[in-house]
């Protein structure tokens, strides 16, 4: 990320809600600072938060892209527990780590973690989930604050990093499985012609070397 985008991304509220149109706030900033998206497509910074990108970019100010969304308060999701089925979907799509729970246990949200982004509320297959206006009349910046934004994007940045973890763990654990395939093939096949055997052994062979090269890829 260039300076620019650097400074830019620090201007963010960071609830990482990608009404931007963008995965997260990073990318965000990184298409603003490159001229590829507007400073105004951010509805939980808001005016405010449009009138702070203007500085620091030199543009003009301008009104909220409609397309994007609203300015509006800060929500906190509320987890109706007596019909969570501890599905883990919401885990998975909550940026910054704030719901808590086990596979068919209850979920539950810890409040402060918690941006509003609403990415919980659409993978909830119950709709046990709904938003709670924390902040009254209060938007944007004013329903917000620098520390939030702060630990927003601490979170986040954990999340990214367990993910990114949690992928490669699962992706050595295949190659793994691949490996013992390899070493005894009619052990791990029904298969007994040679011949189908040495084909499936190439494409396992040509599959595992992908892998590593994506993984080694990434490590570097």
């Amino acid at each position: 990320m260039n300076l620019l985008a650097e400074r830019i991304n620090a201007a963010l509220p960071q609830t990482q809600c990608t009404r931007c149109g963008y995965p997260d706030c990073a990318a965000y900033a990184q298409a603003i600072s490159g001229g590829e998206a507007g400073i105004n497509q951010c509805p939980p910074g808001g005016a405010e938060g449009i009138t702070r990108l203007a500085a620091i970019t030199g543009r003009p100010v301008l009104p909220l892209n409609p397309a994007n969304g609203s300015e509006g308060p800060r929500h906190l999701a509320v987890i109706d527990e007596a019909w969570c089925i501890g599905c883990t979907l919401c885990l998975d799509a909550c940026p910054t780590d704030a719901i808590v729970g086990s596979n068919k246990l209850m979920h539950t949200v810890i409040e402060p973690y918690c941006t509003g982004c609403e990415l919980c509320i659409p993978v909830c297959p119950v709709d046990c989930i709904s938003l709670e206006n924390v902040t009254g009349q209060r938007s944007g910046w004013a329903a917000w604050s620098g520390a939030d934004a702060e630990l927003a994007r601490k979170r986040y940045e954990f999340h990214s990093l367990r993910r990114t973890a949690d992928a490669g763990r699962n992706q050595k654990r295949l190659e793994d499985k691949a490996e013992a395939a390899l070493a005894d093939l009619p052990g791990h096949s029904q298969l007994t012609d040679p011949v189908v055997l040495d084909r499936k052994r190439a494409v396992i062979a040509a599959a595992l070397a992908r892998s590593r090269a994506r993984r080694d890829t990434g490590n570097s």
